[in-house]
Formats: C-alpha cells, sequence, structure tokens
C-alpha cells in the first residue's frame, strides 16, 4: 500500500477497440482503464494524465473516451498534427486535454519541426504547454526553441546520463520534469531527483508510465517507495501530487495555492 495521494503525471491507456498504428515493429498489448484502476488499487490516486502514446497517433477516440471513464480529475496529453483547426483544439481542452505531446525518441507524434509554432498556439488559444519524449542528450540541438516556450515538461528524467546537465539548464529556466520510467535511465534517479528539486521545488512530477510499454521492468510500488525514503514529508506532496496539480489544473481537482 501506498497512502499518500498521488496525481499519476505519466500513464497510458490502451483499448484496442481503437486505431493503433506500429511503431518501430511494436503494438502494446490492451491496457484499459478498468486495468489501469486494477493496477492502482493499492494507491491513492487522486487524479492523473492519460498520455499519447507513439503508436496512437493522432488518434483522439481512445482519449476522449478514456478521459469520459475516468472522470474529470484526469487530463490528457494529446499529439496533434500542425493542421489541427482551432475548434478542434478547444474541444480538446474542454474534454479535459490540457498539452500536447511531440516524441522525439519514438516517433508517432508531429514533427519536431513544427514545436515552435504549435506550441506557441496552442498556449495562446488554450494555455496547454508542450511534453517531449526526448533524450536529454538532444536538448542543445532545440534549445533556441526551447526558450521562446513558455511551459515544457520532459519525460522520464531524460534518459540519459551524459545529457543531465543540459536537462538542470532546462530546470533552472522553468521546465518540469516528469519521475517516471525510472528503468528506462541510465543513471541513478535517486540523486537526479534532488538535483532537479534542489533547483526547483516545483520542478519535478511523479507518474507510473504504466504499463511501462517496452521499458525493461514495468512500474512498482516500490518506485514510489524510492521517493517516499528520499524527500521529506513536504517534497513528498510537492512530487506526487501538488506540483502535478498547479501544472495541468484538472476540472475536477481544486487547484492547489
Amino acid at each position: 500500500m501506498f497512502e499518500k495521494p498521488v496525481f499519476d503525471a505519466h500513464l497510458h491507456i490502451i483499448d484496442r477497440q481503437h486505431p493503433l498504428q506500429p511503431n518501430q515493429g511494436f503494438l502494446p498489448s490492451a491496457f484499459t482503464v478498468t486495468d489501469y484502476q486494477q493496477r492502482t488499487a493499492d494507491m491513492d490516486i487522486v487524479g492523473g494524465a492519460v498520455v499519447s502514446g507513439s503508436f496512437q497517433g493522432f488518434d483522439q477516440t481512445y482519449l476522449l473516451e478514456a478521459l469520459e471513464q475516468l472522470g474529470p480529475s484526469f487530463v490528457g496529453v494529446t499529439q496533434i498534427p500542425a493542421s489541427t483547426s482551432d475548434e478542434e483544439i478547444v474541444k480538446l481542452n474542454d474534454a479535459g486535454v490540457r498539452a500536447v505531446r511531440f516524441n522525439v525518441q519514438r516517433g508517432g507524434s508531429e514533427s519536431i519541426r513544427h514545436l515552435e509554432n504549435l506550441a506557441l498556439r496552442v498556449y495562446d488559444l488554450v494555455k496547454w504547454h508542450v511534453e517531449l519524449y526526448i533524450d536529454s542528450r538532444q536538448l542543445p540541438s532545440i534549445s533556441t526553441t526551447l526558450k521562446k516556450l513558455p511551459k515544457v515538461v520532459i519525460d522520464h528524467l531524460g534518459l540519459s546520463k551524459s545529457g543531465f546537465k543540459y536537462l538542470l539548464q532546462l530546470v533552472d529556466k522553468g521546465a518540469i520534469v516528469k519521475a517516471t520510467g525510472f528503468n528506462r535511465c541510465d543513471f541513478d534517479v535517486v540523486p537526479a531527483m534532488k538535483q532537479i528539486t534542489a533547483i526547483n521545488p516545483a520542478g519535478l512530477i511523479f507518474g507510473t508510465d504504466l504499463p511501462s510499454t517496452r521499458a525493461p521492468r514495468p512500474f512498482s510500488i516500490s518506485d514510489l517507495q524510492l521517493i517516499l525514503k528520499s524527500f521529506s514529508a513536504d517534497m513528498l506532496t510537492r512530487v506526487c501530487r501538488d506540483n502535478a496539480l498547479r501544472l495541468y489544473k484538472p476540472a475536477g481537482t481544486p487547484v492547489v495555492g
């Protein structure tokens, strides 16, 4: 059991009744809303962010259905083409979507060449931020663009030790990092997380990464216990709930002041 309230800032719902596209030859097994709820039954989940994966492309049907089933304390992180109309973006926002994702690591999303224009457009229109699945070693190549964006979120602690210094530079400028997919990283995640929170206590948010597609090891409650052992009670609350609530502002959960 993990009895502290958790806003799960990174989870995937995979419903094979909706369109899926192979990514690098990979198609995931089903992981429905019911599966997610069963897997997290020993956690006090107060909300979460359903993130579109590379294998879901630009499909919104699975996401809208998942958000309806999970309720207003959950939000969506979607992938959309740069050609998406303002009206469609507003509809997605009304349904609970709060960010657009660029999957640099795996593909399946819009090309990063559209990052600046699309990110600024969705922020101006509905205040969405941008989430990047990217190896931190690649951050310098897009640093000029990233400096222009109002809010940037990086998945999975940036994956690489050799690029971590670039990630910390972004945190110093206000970026938020997801404490997710610990076993996807090639470094010790505890000192890395402490470096991030030392720069900005609001700069780290926890997510289960369930169902952990293509990860060396799926999420375990021990990942949460690692955070519990590593941070003070106040910082634990920030990382596991409050920072994400401020970022995502779900309709069904009060924003922490």
